[in-house]
């Protein structure tokens, strides 16, 4: 048996022939914009009804290449999301970018492919006999040319950011919005933000009126802008209650494992910490190894330290320890980088906008008062032991 002879799609065209009206007539209605309104009602209707009888489809790649708006956002994610559940980090700004795109009308395209060959080492067209660099990563420059342009416009989030693409949108004009601070060097970025400043700034405030003066910063160790916004937090927190700041209480580790109980015991007893800060890690180990100590008695929190999160553990449930925190505005912040950017597309030239959005605090069970054994034994800014294997004083 032959195959069945494929129908040709119905174009533009076809409908202007079905209706009497021009083509220009067609595509002022088909595309929808301010103009579209010059176009008579009668006609307008006899249009659309035309092109759903003719099972007419707008070719969304052709408009955007002619530079028109397709009501499509892009998002583009610089690490595998996939699979995920509620429970998992990334979930919230999934569904608040979803849920904000189908409120404004506009269709979403996930753009997640990782590049297999030397494309995904580069950025831009590639020149006539260039040679690259191996890599397996993601990239939004795979075979050399910007793949996001298919959609008006591109929520990005992500930890391992390749700037240097980053970099590359900008030049090309190509409106983005980054669910997260970050910067290039060499351009202003629209992002929005969790204020880690003000969030970090408050734990730190809660701690002071709890007694505490030796507080203990473990931050995470690359720096990122999210933890120098912890940082700058930290620092403008003591500040503020009249703590003058000891370097030597600036602390991260190489590894989440290595926050051994006898590390934190040697913290307490050697540098004489009554509280701990820690930065939450990509993964759970950092959240488990706490537990863990918890587990042991040998250090309680917050009978014996103090101890809260600055932020989300990846991966919560309601069997885990609800640490003292401050949590992430997720899906607010992914519905509002949604706003942001249909702004942008609104505007003739994408100046960047850069928006921060407060944290909730969280209360928890991990922090309390100075145990009174200790409430006397605060050494000075400077004392307690030197810089150790597991991380030195930030600099």
């Amino acid at each position: 048996m032959a195959p069945p002879e494929r129908r040709r799609r119905s174009t533009q065209r076809d409908i202007a022939q079905r209706t009497g009206v021009s083509q220009a007539t067609v595509s002022l209605v088909i595309s929808g914009g301010a103009a579209s309104t010059q176009i008579a009602e009668s006609t307008r209707r006899a249009v659309l009804a035309a092109a759903d009888e003719m099972g007419y489809t707008a070719n969304v790649a052709a408009r955007s290449l002619k530079g028109g708006r397709n009501r499509l956002l892009g998002l583009y994610t610089f690490e595998s999301v996939f699979p995920t559940d509620q429970r998992d980090f990334y979930y919230p700004f999934l569904l608040g970018v979803e849920e904000e795109a189908a409120r404004q009308g506009y269709d979403l395209l996930l753009f997640s492919s990782t590049g297999t060959d030397r494309d995904a080492a580069r950025v831009g067209p590639r020149e006539p006999g260039e040679s690259g660099t191996p890599a397996a990563e993601r990239s939004i420059y795979v075979g050399g040319s910007n793949r996001l342009k298919i959609a008006d416009g591109c929520v990005l989030l992500g930890r391992n950011v390749r700037r240097e693409e980053l970099s590359a949108l900008v030049r090309e004009d190509f409106p983005f919005v980054f669910v997260g601070r970050r910067e290039v060097d060499d351009a202003e970025l629209s992002y929005v933000a969790a204020d880690y400043v003000a969030a970090t700034g408050a734990l730190v405030a809660e701690l002071a009126r709890l007694g505490h003066r030796r507080i203990l910063y473990l931050r995470a160790l690359e720096d990122s802008e999210p933890t120098r916004d912890r940082e700058e937090g930290y620092r403008r927190g003591l500040a503020e209650a009249g703590i003058v700041p000891d370097e030597a209480l600036i602390r991260t580790l190489a590894d989440p494992a290595d926050l051994s109980i006898e590390r934190v015991e040697e913290w307490i007893g050697g540098l004489g910490i009554t509280a701990l800060l820690v930065e939450p890690t990509e993964d759970d180990r950092l959240t488990e190894a706490l537990a863990t100590m918890a587990g042991t008695r040998r250090v309680r929190f917050p009978a014996d330290c103090s101890l809260a999160l600055l932020g989300d553990p990846p991966c919560w449930t309601p069997k885990s320890r609800d640490w003292t925190r401050f949590s992430l505005p997720r899906a607010q912040m992914a519905g509002q980088a949604v706003r942001v950017l249909i702004e942008l597309l609104d505007q003739e030239s994408h100046e960047p906008r850069q928006l921060t959005v407060p944290c909730a605090y969280v209360p928890g069970d991990s922090i309390g008062p100075v145990p009174e054994s200790r409430a006397g034994a605060r050494p000075e800014p400077g004392t307690g032991s030197g810089p150790e294997s597991d991380g030195r004083p930030a600099t």
